[in-house]
């Protein structure tokens, strides 16, 4: 069994084209289910693995509508705790030079509120979080205590730290929180921008080495996203492992990310990988067949508006 934990929210998106910047505040918006760990939920259940989602929901009506599709999507919602704060809120906006902004409504929403299960069942072999949960207390304490607890227990650790900046008030507490997880952590997954802003680097500064330092803190393996030029993994003996993306044609990038980890968490799971031992002897042969097949995932995701990744059939 996977449990993956973090944020469901709602993101919410322009619904069409906005006329001028002008008028980009006030466009009509359109709900979107979004959070990177339901997305990961999402793409796993759809892959057909056993995957339980655990967090806190509200129970107004987009509270109702994230439950109903992680149901929908084969996730199991045993752990998923429902509470009358609101939920939380990601609006997509346009600024003054046309580029994409953001803006998070996130004060006393429900996700932040989530509790402790305590010790995991004995059929969770693995754990996967990431993004705001990871951040927004009191719910970052709360995870971080269940990632050290599933690690100390010999079960398999998978994190994606999906860096949100303009929530991170102390990005040098932040970073060195990050790093103090890395030895409870069995894979890491993210994203090069991820990696340039906690190591501090600069736009285009390669991370291969700095990765490599991370991963010989305690993870077996880091995979890192890197857009259109494809995915790369890093081993624990350091080995530099690349595949390309996958040919698409793209109508979004929205949840590409989550898709490669929760095809990533299907590829271990199917393999019986569930602790963090056997992934450092993943050979570098299979970790192109996992990126491939993640790449593959990602591709149909990217194909459709939104986050709707793929389900096992539409990618074998």
């Amino acid at each position: 069994m996977i449990v993956v934990g973090g944020e469901a929210l709602v993101d919410l998106v322009p619904a069409g084209p906005v006329e001028s910047t002008v008028d980009a505040a006030l466009a009509p918006l359109r709900p979107m289910p979004g959070g990177g760990p339901y997305n990961v939920a999402i793409t796993a259940g759809r892959l057909g693995d056993p995957v339980r989602f655990l967090s806190r929901l509200s129970t107004d009506g987009f509270g109702d509508a994230l439950l109903r599709r992680l149901q929908l999507s084969n996730v199991d919602v045993s752990m998923v705790r429902r509470g009358p704060e609101p939920t939380t809120l990601a609006v997509a906006g346009i600024g003054p030079d046309g580029s994409a902004r953001y803006s998070f409504h996130v004060e006393g929403t429900a996700d932040r509120l989530v509790s402790d299960p305590g010790e995991l069942p004995a059929e969770v072999t693995t754990l996967s979080l990431g993004t705001l949960s990871l951040l927004l207390e009191p719910g970052a304490t709360t995870y971080e205590t269940m990632l050290r607890r599933h690690a100390r227990r010999g079960g398999l650790t998978v994190l994606d730290p999906n860096i949100r900046p303009v929530l991170v008030s102390d990005p040098d507490a932040h970073r060195a929180r990050f790093v103090s997880w890395l030895p409870d952590i069995g894979l890491l997954k993210l994203s090069v921008e991820d990696a340039r802003w906690l190591g501090g680097l600069g736009d285009g500064e390669p991370v291969e080495a700095l990765v490599r330092a991370w991963v010989s803190k305690g993870p077996a393996a880091a995979v890192l996203t890197r857009g259109a030029e494809g995915l790369a993994v890093i081993t624990a003996d350091g080995e530099l492992v690349e595949v390309p993306a996958a040919a698409a044609t793209v109508v979004d990038t929205i949840g590409a990310g989550d898709t490669v980890h929760g095809a990533l968490l299907h590829w271990l799971y199917r393999r019986g990988i569930s602790a963090t031992a056997p992934l450092r002897a993943v050979s570098a042969a299979d970790w192109r067949d996992a990126l491939s097949f993640a790449a593959r995932a990602a591709a149909v995701t990217v194909s459709r508006a939104g986050a709707e990744p793929p389900y096992l059939p539409e990618i074998m």
